[in-house]
């Protein structure tokens, strides 16, 4: 207690002094030239006339108690009682719950269903639906695709990680928080997409936001963007404040065209998804990286929702159409197919390496841990593997399926290609009342699809089947389908 006594008081007197603020603690306790920086302070002075500190041409530095010493440690101590936190002046507030207030007017507000996912019971989980009890409902909207969250090499990777490292990254990319866990993530995603390099982030819409806003200003390009990009692309490109053009859903006549009006002294980047994550629909990614290259442009391809989940090795749709060496720059996510958290992208190591030194999004920001790194690894390569190729044959039969019994049951099942099963309804408060009636009465829960992540009179439920999901749920969700669109009195058609 004396040297924490010492060291405090000493600390304390320094901060004060500017002659010695700047110096490091080591420095005014072992100094021999100390008194004489201290005696052209008049901090340090007084308090070696009163006697509190005295600092000899010796290395060492007497301390005494005094009621200066007990105030510099007052900061340690803990208040005994927290004070009542500013409210808001009034109208900030009344401004605030307005726009919550309208939110909940129109049925777009958000709640956040808490829901304890069952990893030896998937896709099963705990939902509280009384206030007294939980009870096992089944899951039908987790992007959790393949069940590899729970996978034992997985976890094994994750826990033997943390066992060795702890759970934090303990800094950005820049300082401590790359370990030889990032480099080999890093090192896996390139091989997986056959890219020179890759670059790892806390999640895809942090990579998607970065890469775009970064690239666009230093190749001070044009950008152009399907209507349908993620909220994350639509973000990155706006925050470039770059020319931006937004051609129509996969409509490649409508891009040559605004590419054919674009300044061609410019450079230019086309950005777009494989598999747009609510509707289901996917892109035609050579046609578009064809069209995209004739002008000159490079192009930005979000695979979200297709790694893991498509070709041979689990690198999404491109791959399995053979035309990943098309995409000049790919975006992927650790947080759906893979099972953890993160994103990343995958490019030429000169492009990879613009965005570690200028995105602000991967310098600014603490690393994914180690744990998370390691627990991707091994997803990534079970999902390359004859394991992630079974998985994937069993998940396409189970998505397959479960279209086919919607259809058989005269539900609005949008059309689409995908793993995505969407179910149009049309209207925010039905939508909200049919989430509600299938989790109350029947125990089984999807998320309604609201503005806006899709328009006004797009709502819908997105179901997704997952290997774990049998016949006989899928039998017994229809038959809850059926009760609640009765009740509701939903339509079973689509106008398109």
């Amino acid at each position: 207690m004396a040297s924490l006594i010492k060291t405090t008081a000493i600390a304390a007197a320094m901060r004060k002094c500017p002659f010695l603020s700047n110096e490091t603690l080591s420095f005014a306790m072992n100094s021999r030239s100390m008194s004489t920086f201290a005696k052209k302070c008049p901090v340090m002075s007084k308090l070696m006339t009163k006697g509190v500190v005295t600092l000899p041409t010796a290395s060492k530095v007497k301390v005494e108690s005094s009621d200066e010493t007990a105030s510099a440690l007052t900061t340690l101590n803990a208040p005994t009682q927290l004070e009542e936190a500013r409210p808001l002046p009034p109208n900030y507030d009344a401004l605030l719950k307005e726009k919550i207030d309208t939110k909940k007017q129109d049925s777009t507000y958000r709640t956040f269903r808490v829901l304890s996912r069952t990893a030896e019971k998937k896709p099963y989980a705990m939902a509280r639906i009384t206030p007294l009890d939980d009870e096992d409902v089944s899951v039908w909207c987790s992007n959790d695709y393949l069940g590899m969250s729970s996978h034992p090499t997985v976890t094994e990777a994750v826990i033997g990680t943390i066992n060795r490292h702890g759970v934090g990254a303990g800094g950005t990319r820049s300082i401590a928080g790359t370990s030889h866990y990032h480099v080999e993530l890093e090192d896996t995603l390139a091989k997986l997409h056959g890219k020179e390099s890759a670059l790892a982030f806390t999640s895809c819409y942090v990579a998607n936001d970065t890469t775009l806003q970064t690239l666009g200003k230093v190749l001070n390009a044009e950008i152009y963007s399907d209507q349908g990009n993620h909220a994350s692309m639509i973000t990155g490109i706006n925050n470039s404040r770059m020319p931006k053009f937004v051609f129509r859903h996969n409509d490649l006549d409508h891009l040559r065209e605004l590419l054919r009006e674009g300044d061609p002294k410019r450079m230019k980047i086309v950005a777009f998804e494989s598999v747009y994550s609510m509707t289901g629909t996917m892109s035609p990614i050579e046609e578009m990286c064809d069209l995209a290259h004739e002008y000159g442009a490079i192009t930005f391809v979000d695979e979200v929702h297709a790694v893991g989940l498509y070709g041979y090795h689990g690198a999404g749709l491109a791959e399995e159409r053979g035309v990943a060496h098309k995409m000049d720059i790919v975006s992927g996510t650790l947080g759906k197919a893979y099972g953890l958290v993160g994103g990343y992208i995958a490019s030429t190591g000169m492009l990879v390496d613009v965005i570690r030194s200028y995105g602000s999004g991967l310098i600014f920001t603490t690393s994914i841990p180690p744990s998370t790194a390691a627990g991707a690894v091994a997803s990534i390569n079970v999902l390359a593997q004859e394991e992630g190729r079974e998985l994937r044959r069993t998940h396409r039969a189970a998505y397959t399926l479960l279209r086919e019994k919607l259809l058989e049951a005269g539900l609005p099942v949008m059309k689409c290609p995908s793993h995505i099963v969407p179910v149009h309804i049309g209207d925010a408060l039905k939508a909200k009342l049919c989430m509600e009636m299938l989790l109350n009465k029947h125990k089984i829960y999807v998320q309604a699809i609201n503005y806006p992540t899709v328009p006004r009179g797009s709502e819908l439920l997105r179901f997704v089947a997952t290997p774990f999901h049998t016949p006989q749920m899928m039998d017994y969700l229809i038959t809850a389908l059926d009760d609640v669109w009765n009740a509701l009195d939903l339509t079973r058609s689509i106008q398109y």
